[in-house]
């Protein structure tokens, strides 16, 4: 009888070795910095890097996209670490890898399913009908908006989701053709609001709230009795 040598290990991939990286600066003789972390200290940080990739991404520098990525990644591998070291939360890296691939695999039914889905449209019809069955706890086409998103893309979204339930949002008298119309546009109405001593940001917030409260309005007409 022979013994069958023991399989090779697979080498390890850089992902891995930034795992390994990352435990040893929180690990026992690490990093003080790095140990003290918690997930609420770290927020800034992901904001701030989350910003740093977008400015990469949107001037077109690929080598500051690449060090911004690795940025965003090392923060969700800070995240997982502080987990899978917290009781009570117990998880790590690989179960964030898993709940994303079972998440993902079934978003897409059209791909690893029988589902069918040929335009881009249909695709975003089946992922509102699957987000609905996957939470349905949520009563309004505005749950799952964070609220703490910048006024210009908290607006963006929330309009979107007020045609879902017919509340419509009239437009500007002068429509721009193209974004490099546009943002001029935002830009003097900003100045504007600063010369005369108003804060478009919050301004645009108070706004979007008024406009949540017509979507559930709405809503609650459309769930009435008789409705």
């Amino acid at each position: 009888m022979t013994n069958d040598p023991a399989p090779t290990p697979a080498p390890a991939t850089r992902l891995d070795e930034l795992v390994e990286v990352m435990a040893r600066l929180r690990g026992p003789g690490g990093c003080p910095w790095d140990a003290d972390q918690t997930h609420e200290s770290l927020v800034t940080y992901l904001v701030e890097e989350t910003y740093e990739l977008v400015e990469a991404i949107e001037t077109g520098d690929r080598d500051a996209m690449l060090e911004e990525l690795g940025d965003v990644l090392y923060s969700v591998l800070f995240h997982a670490d502080i987990a899978a070291n917290t009781p009570g939360e117990d998880f790590d890296i690989q179960d964030v890898a898993e709940r994303m691939t079972a998440k993902m695999v079934g978003r897409h039914p059209h791909v690893f399913g029988d589902t069918e889905a040929h335009t881009a449209d249909d695709v975003v019809g089946l992922w509102d009908e699957l987000k609905a069955r996957e939470k349905p706890s949520r009563s309004s086409v505005l749950d799952g908006i964070p609220q703490a998103m910048p006024a210009l893309a908290l607006a963006d979204k929330v309009i979107g989701r007020a045609g879902k339930v017919g509340v419509l949002v009239p437009s500007a008298g002068a429509v721009p053709t193209s974004e490099d119309e546009l943002g001029p546009l935002l830009l003097s109405i900003v100045a504007s609001a600063r010369s005369a001593g108003l804060d478009a940001e919050r301004a645009l917030r108070a706004a979007v709230r008024t406009l949540q409260r017509e979507i559930r309005d709405q809503e609650a007409g459309s769930n009435a009795p008789g409705a």
